[in-house]
């Protein structure tokens, strides 16, 4: 808590709204819009990487905050204050950091893919600003946002060589651990008996988030063997066109997202195979789907010829 309680003095109005706009980083959003943009335009293997490692991370924070149950700062030390306009992100347990985790794929895994120097240092030091917003804000401690940062770090170094290999065995063999990985969890979080102090509300978060990526890894692996097999897209491609997938695409994925939400619930009786299937979609349109249309996107906005 003295970390904490120095970061909580030197809070001042204006430096507030910058730590607000850079812990946004470790949010959903960032994180699919980065690793989906990269992935049509830029490198589909580095996309891979961000993906896999952002849902083994999630996985493994999710699994550390129910078996841990640790509560917030400001419930161990009610005289603690947090930056308010953070508090409605900060839902469920405290140990592991979700956001710093997340971090780790959005901003370190394009950090150790890029050849510009300059560019990777920008990356390092962002995600190093996400860790200490999460301890600015007063939403983490350091235990939990370090914890976090040598998750990240393991699974970027650890799963690099898998995908610089190119290797589709390799590809195959890692999405079926990670599907094994993700029933395993989503089992867990079903079957364990947890004890009856556990918060009902952090057990029913873990368990969606558990569906959520077992629908995530499988449409991942299910896109990866339709493109292998059959559609072999190219991220190549002028930069209007490349401005066209990346709109286009981003936005029928969010209709996707929105969309689906209500119909699902109806369907599965509002239950937790909702979420697995509106993700399973999702990733299959984003990587199967989508890039189908890019042959034609392409002839639409050419490439200029020198």
């Amino acid at each position: 808590m003295p970390i904490l309680y120095f970061f909580e003095g030197i809070r001042q109005t204006w430096l507030n709204k910058i730590m607000l706009v850079i812990t946004e980083l470790g949010n959903e959003i960032p994180f699919m819009v980065i690793s989906i943009v990269l992935f049509w335009c830029i490198s589909k293997q580095v996309g891979y990487f961000m993906l896999t490692s952002g849902f083994v991370g999630t996985i493994a924070t999710q699994w550390m905050k129910l078996v841990f149950r640790i509560s917030r700062p400001w419930i161990k030390d009610p005289k603690f204050t947090i930056v308010e306009e953070a508090r409605a992100g900060a839902g469920g347990y405290s140990f592991p950091s979700g956001h710093t985790q997340s971090a780790a794929s959005t901003l370190g895994v394009p950090a150790v893919s890029v050849k510009q120097r300059w560019l990777s240092i920008i990356l390092w030091v962002l995600y190093a600003l996400v860790a200490i917003s999460r301890m600015y804000l007063g939403v983490h401690t350091p235990l939990d946002v370090g914890v976090s940062l040598v998750i990240g770090l393991l699974l970027i170094f650890l799963m690099r060589p898998i995908f610089r290999s190119g290797s589709s065995k390799r590809m195959y063999i890692l999405f079926s651990v990670l599907t094994l990985i993700a029933i395993a969890y989503v089992i867990y979080t079903n079957v364990y008996p947890f004890p009856a102090d556990v918060e009902m509300d952090n057990l029913e978060s873990g368990t969606k988030n558990g569906y959520t990526l077992l629908g995530a890894i499988a449409g991942m692996f299910v896109a990866y063997w339709l493109d292998d097999r059959f559609i072999h897209f190219s991220v190549e491609a002028s930069i209007p066109a490349q401005i066209v997938k990346s709109v286009v695409g981003l936005g029928l994925i969010m209709v996707i997202r929105s969309g689906l939400k209500a119909p699902l619930n109806l369907l599965f009786d509002d239950s937790m195979a909702a979420h697995a299937v509106r993700y399973f979609v999702m990733v299959v349109f984003a990587g199967a789907v989508w890039p189908i249309t890019f042959p034609y996107i392409c002839r639409l906005f050419p490439k200029k010829k020198k």
